[in-house]
Formats: C-alpha cells, structure tokens, sequence
C-alpha cells in the first residue's frame, strides 16, 4: 500500500495547487458544520506492507468544519482508533523466524484541506451547485498511542471522499484516507520478547521522510450545519 499511496498523494498535492481559490467564488448557506464519526482503522508497516484495511479495529470520532465556499472547506478532527498486527500474516521472513504481534489504541488530531469537486450545496441551483460531490483532503496531525513504549508524532493525512445532504442543514459522508507518520516505531506497544522488535526489524534505520509506518481510517460521518451567513449568496 506505501507503494500505491506515495504516488496518491503527489497527485493529491498537484491538484490542490493547481485549484482555483478564490475569495469570488460563492459560499454556502451555513459557515460551520459538526458532527460525529464511525469506520474503522488499520495498521500497515513491517507487519502488514500491502494489504489495505488488515487487522480492522473500530474507530470513532468528532469533526468540525468550516465552508469556506462551495468548493473548499477546512475541517478538524478527533479521532481515536484500534489498530494490530502479526507478523505471522505479512508473509516475510523476520531475523530467527520468530514472530512479533502488538495491539494498541490511538488518538488523533488533525486539520486538513477539503476540495470539493463539485460546488456543494442544496441551496443556489442556479448556480450550478449539486448536493453531493466527491472530494479530497490533505493536511496535518499528531498521534498519540500509549503503551509500555508510548508513541507521539506527526502525522499527514490525505484521501478521498464523498458528502450528500440528506436533508437542509444535515450532511452524511464516506471517506477512505491513509496516515503517513514521521516515525518507525507506531508498532512498537510493548517491550520486545526477542532480539529484535518491528521497529527496525532488520536493522535498517528510517528518516524523516522515509519510513514503514501508516495506518488508515475509513469512516462514515454525519455533520449538521449551523452559523447562518449575514449574506448568503456571497463570501465574508
């Protein structure tokens, strides 16, 4: 999955760039919207390299967002989530042939960049708009995980979505997203058993940039509008 998500999320940036963004553009009814959320979470590093949603565990959380106009939002989170995984499932071959497992759970904050494809709203159809689009999302967290070896670190979540007004003011979304983490030790919960840990199994060590951990989260969210605009048509 690092191999098909590094390659995502230059495309991701290259579109966001090259979007428009402009204070002309008009806005939706409400400013601000707020909601909850349920999916699941799971883990991908040197346990699990490819396979995507392995290991699921639930998650939930609580999300803010702010309507700039029909085509960009900013949005906030909390989440928390479960994650694990076995080296046992990975189908590679670990120093001694001893296999590692951990289990842990995670919380996360985040802010990312929304960029809907399609102006979004159920108001204003002259204008075009649509209650529904897809959608993709990049920004900036942290996670924390706790454990005998605690975890704390940046992260970079980026993907994709799509959002329907069920009705005025109430939204419902799906969205698929991976979390790139800035370091290697996310699947590190526990004191090692042997003479190695999944940190770096075979030695090698990780930088900033390069590294084998990532978790993913796939949710669905339900949101409600609030914070009437003094002028609806148009942009503060």
């Amino acid at each position: 999955m690092n191999i098909l998500a590094k390659p995502l999320l230059v495309v991701m940036m290259a579109v966001f760039l090259t979007a428009p963004f402009s204070a002309d553009i008009y806005a939706q009814e409400y400013k601000y919207e707020a909601g909850g959320a349920v999916g699941i979470s799971s883990y991908m590093g040197d346990a699990n390299k490819t396979r995507y949603m392995d290991h699921p565990g639930f998650a939930a959380g609580l999300l803010f967002r702010y309507n700039i106009n029909f085509h960009w939002a900013l949005k906030t989170n909390l989440l928390v989530g479960r994650i694990s995984g076995d080296t046992r499932d990975s189908g590679n071959i670990f120093p001694s042939g001893q296999p590692e497992s951990f289990r842990r759970t995670f919380t996360e904050a985040a802010t990312q960049a929304e960029l809907n494809f399609l102006p979004y709203s159920d108001k204003y159809r002259y204008m075009g708009t649509k209650p529904y689009t897809p959608y993709l999302f990049v920004g900036a967290g942290i996670t924390y995980a706790p454990g005998e070896f605690e975890y704390i670190g940046m992260n970079m979540p980026f993907g994709v979505g799509f959002k329907f007004k069920l009705k005025n003011r109430l939204n419902i979304a799906i969205e698929c997203s991976m979390r790139k983490l800035f370091g290697d030790d996310f699947d590190v919960a526990q004191k090692k058993t042997q003479t190695w840990s999944l940190e770096q199994p075979y030695g090698i060590g990780s930088s900033l940039l390069k590294n084998r951990d990532w978790y993913s989260v796939t949710m669905i969210c339900l949101t409600w509008d609030f914070g009437l605009r003094e002028d609806p048509c148009h942009g503060n």
